[in-house]
């Protein structure tokens, strides 16, 4: 468990995000219709909210189209890209 905890501590150090934070944003994900725009925004609006960022309407329903469309990628180098995308505009 030490182990689990330091992960966890590095990355409430990077993120400043508290590990209830994660746990409860985890189980929000766990427990979301994915196909429903309107639970997939909200669940845009916690993610955002808990990383402490916002997200433009532009972003957000490209986000919500990807997701209800099974259209997410799987690996992180693409979901760091499809973030990066807005910071560019």
């Amino acid at each position: 468990m030490g182990e689990n905890n330091n992960i966890f501590d590095q990355v409430q150090k990077k993120t400043n995000v508290k590990q209830e934070d994660l746990f409860k944003l985890a189980n929000s994900v766990n427990t979301s219709d994915l196909q429903n725009e309107e639970s997939v925004r909200q669940l845009i609006h916690q993610v955002a909210s808990v990383a402490n960022v916002s997200v433009s309407k532009e972003k957000e329903d490209e986000l919500v189209k990807a997701i209800t469309g099974n259209n997410v990628p799987m690996d992180f180098s693409s979901l760091a890209k499809m973030f990066k995308q807005d910071k560019n505009k």
